[in-house]
């Protein structure tokens, strides 16, 4: 079953589908074709009516029609997935698409990136495959809060694998400060999401530390920002409001269409345990839907 950090990985790379050629062409060294077209692709291969393959994401480099390159991203935590399935991923996308393909694995664990990186022999004779990977030792650790601000998907997955040097952290909260828009929220959600419990208490320690704007909700939350003064009654409210303004916010950050009903549905809710457990799922939601298909939902 995908984790947090593998929703949050692949809605990111989703996000943003330049991190992935940015990944191959300055960290794996790789040369792809020059080009500034990239679009996202369909990430089911279907090789025939019985046997549907799927990956984590597929991009396309190049005209939509007549593409130049394809790039699968895969998450992988952990070994669960059989190397060969991933040359059976190349080998679907090029019968599909008829152009060369790499299969990018990105892996929290350095032991992992080194498992899928090796070269096998894919069981069909001549086709020898060799995925290019990323673990946390090709991740650099960026230091300098300006480099972080040029480029925030490459710094959240720098505080994903360097989180616990201190300076890491404190680069990527200070690019945050100078970002008055959504991308501070979203990408900040993203790397406390990829983060483990000592990085995030550390990102916790320097948000507490300063004056930093806070523009998440999870920091708004964790810090207490924003609580309202008056009585008991009027403070229940005042974050029950809070909280349905934080989902609403981090949907919107994420670009999904938040249709009226739902949206309604949000800012009338007073229940603030419902509204915190919607805020955590709004974090990795495919859909505003997903947020109510639970079954200890009270409404």
């Amino acid at each position: 079953m995908p984790s947090p950090l593998h929703d949050a990985l692949v809605q990111m790379f989703s996000d943003t589908p330049h991190l992935a050629v940015e990944i191959l062409r300055d960290l794996v060294k790789m040369d792809l074709p020059d080009t500034p077209a990239i679009q996202q692709e369909e990430r089911t291969f279907n090789t025939r009516i019985s046997d549907d393959i799927e990956a984590d994401l597929v991009f396309t480099l190049g005209a939509t029609q007549c593409p130049q390159h394809v790039i699968i991203v895969e998450i992988q935590q952990g070994r669960g997935k059989s190397v060969v399935q991933l040359a059976r991923y190349a080998a679907a996308s090029w019968l599909l698409l008829r152009c060369d393909v790499t299969v990018l694995v990105v892996c929290p664990n350095q032991s992992d990136a080194h498992h899928y990186g090796q070269p096998i022999d894919s069981g069909l004779n001549g086709y020898r495959f060799q995925a290019r990977t990323v673990g946390p030792d090709d991740i650099p650790a960026i230091i300098d809060p300006q480099e972080a601000a040029a480029d925030l998907p490459l710094a959240v997955l720098s505080v994903m694998a360097q989180g616990r040097d201190r300076k890491v952290l404190s680069a990527f909260t200070e690019a945050l400060s100078s970002r008055c828009d959504g991308d501070a929220t979203k990408y900040y959600e993203y790397a406390y999401s990829m983060s483990g419990p000592e990085v995030r208490k550390l990102m916790e320690e320097i948000m507490a530390s300063t004056t930093w704007p806070v523009y998440s909700p999870f920091a708004r939350e964790h810090f207490g920002r924003g609580v309202k003064e008056g009585k008991a009654e009027g403070r229940a409210e005042g974050k029950a409001e809070e909280a349905s303004e934080a989902v609403l916010l981090v949907l919107d950050a994420r670009g999904l269409d938040i249709s009226e009903a739902i949206r309604t549905r949000i800012t009338t809710c007073t229940d603030v345990d419902q509204l915190h457990a919607w805020l955590a799922r709004a974090v990795t939601a495919h859909s505003p839907d997903d947020l109510f298909h639970y079954p200890d939902d009270q409404e």
